[in-house]
Formats: structure tokens, C-alpha cells, sequence
């Protein structure tokens, strides 16, 4: 990581996972489940979440949204998408609400956290397969 990246990681409100993210916990994941059973274990963990509230979320476009009240108020953005058949992608992004134009990595750690929880719950397959 270099010293960009670094700056960008700390001094931003908005984090979001892709295929060749810099930081590895940040890169998409790839689970071993149909989309349906991806999509309806994310939602079941994110109604069960203290502090997350989920607002919307269309199993048609695989979009799941909620605004959380943790430490700092966030609004995140969980997509997920089947890639193959038994394969599906899980992507997040956050945007925390602060008075600052930054929140000291808060928005990482959002996702790194949910990140934990679902590798729990569904057959973790590798992270930035499709880059």
C-alpha cells in the first residue's frame, strides 16, 4: 500500500470493496452459493446486526440497503451477484456521516466486520477472483 492509498484509507468518508483492491480484506468475495441463499444469509445477517437497519433491498438487482448507527452514522450498500452457477460475489460500499471530510478508516472496518460475519455463515470461495 502505498502512501496515496494510505491517505485515501484514513482521510475519506466513502470505502468500497472491488476486484483489485490495494487493501486484500478490501476485495470483492466470492462464496460458494447461489444467489438466492447468498442473498437472503446477507440480509438475515444484516437485520440481526445491533445498530443496522435495513431500508431497502430488491433481490432483482441484488442490492441490499441500510443505515447503521454504530460508533458513527453510516449509510452502506451490499450488492450481490451470481458469477457462476454456485458462485456468487458479495461487494460492499459505505459512507459514514461526519462532520469531517474523513472518519480514520471507520468505513473499513464496517466492511471487514460484516465481511467476518458472512464468512461464518456461507462457503468463503477466495477474494478479487475475477480481477
Amino acid at each position: 500500500m502505498g502512501f496515496k492509498e494510505t491517505i485515501n484509507k484514513y482521510f475519506s468518508t466513502h470505502t468500497e470493496t472491488a476486484e483489485s483492491h490495494y487493501d486484500e480484506a478490501l476485495k470483492t468475495r466470492y462464496y460458494k452459493a447461489m444467489k438466492d441463499k447468498a442473498f437472503n444469509e446477507v440480509l438475515t445477517l444484516l437485520h440481526k446486526t445491533q445498530g443496522f437497519q435495513v431500508k431497502s433491498n430488491s433481490i432483482d438487482r441484488g442490492e441490499i440497503i441500510v443505515e447503521g448507527k454504530a460508533k458513527k452514522k453510516f449509510f452502506l450498500v451490499a450488492t450481490i451477484i451470481m458469477v457462476s452457477p454456485n458462485r456468487t460475489a458479495v461487494d460492499f460500499a459505505v459512507t459514514t456521516e461526519t462532520a469531517l471530510p474523513l472518519d480514520f478508516g471507520f468505513s473499513a472496518s464496517v466492511i471487514k466486520e460484516v465481511y467476518k460475519k458472512i464468512d461464518k455463515h456461507l462457503e468463503y470461495v477466495g477474494s478479487g477472483l475475477g480481477a
